[in-house]
């Protein structure tokens, strides 16, 4: 099963021309559900503004805080993934479809030039003063590293020269061939896992940000400098 992901970057655009048979499932995130009429699942935040979100099918679902949360406990909770929405959607994909392959596109979550998103400028929800944040490629390799484990790739479609996302960058036409996880280190995955744990940064409402006080910025950083070292380069 292979179900892409369409954020807000400008190049999510390019998702307009995909085929749609290539797809089991599309998911979008925010605005994203503009980028083309027949995706499946929109995902978004519990602030995302009511008048901005879609107007769906019979055969459309809306996918929020209610159905999310639950899927994102299951892998840790939302202070070790990186609340945002990006890493948000993948780790409700994961869960939701057990998926062989996850593609990602408009989600680099680099805002240079004069249009951040492909509706014009917008205001970058990964660039907020955020703990969990602050390592993005980290939290992208943490999502890759336990996607593998449940034998399920997860690649890159954009072609923008810079990303904030470790994932192989590919084509459409390659993910059927290259759909063998990469290599991750098996014993960094269980020490950045029980690091977590003995953090104790797990809130199961999912509003970690209520809870910031307790945050250690020096501990989240040594546990995103294991995450950076988990998945092989191969």
């Amino acid at each position: 099963m292979f179900i892409l992901i369409i954020g807000s970057a400008p190049d999510a655009l390019e998702a307009k021309s995909f085929k749609r048979e290539l797809f089991q499932g599309v998911v979008t995130i925010n605005n994203a559900w503009n980028v083309r009429k027949d995706w499946d699942y929109c995902i978004f935040p519990d602030d995302f503004p009511k008048d901005r979100r879609p107007r769906k099918n019979k055969d459309q679902k809306l996918i929020g805080s209610e159905q999310y949360v639950l899927v994102q406990n299951k892998y840790g909770g939302f202070a070790y993934a990186g609340g945002t929405m990006a890493f948000t959607a993948g780790y409700w994909a994961l869960g939701h479809f057990k998926p062989k392959a996850i593609a990602y596109i408009g989600c680099d979550m680099v805002y240079d030039g004069e249009n951040t998103h492909f509706y014009g400028r917008g205001s970058p929800d990964p660039l907020r003063k955020d703990p969990t944040l602050k390592n993005l490629k980290a939290k992208s390799a943490r999502l890759e590293a336990i996607a593998a484990c449940q034998n399920c790739s997860v690649f890159n479609l954009s072609k923008r020269p810079k990303s904030n996302l470790v994932f192989r960058r590919t084509s459409l036409e390659k993910i059927p061939k290259e759909c063998t996880p990469r290599k991750v280190n098996s014993d960094l995955l269980k020490i950045a896992l029980q690091k977590e744990k003995n953090l104790g940064y797990f809130f199961e409402d999912g509003k970690y940000w209520k809870h910031l006080a307790k945050f250690d910025q020096e501990k989240i950083d040594t546990l995103d400098k294991l995450w950076d070292q988990v998945v092989g380069l191969d």
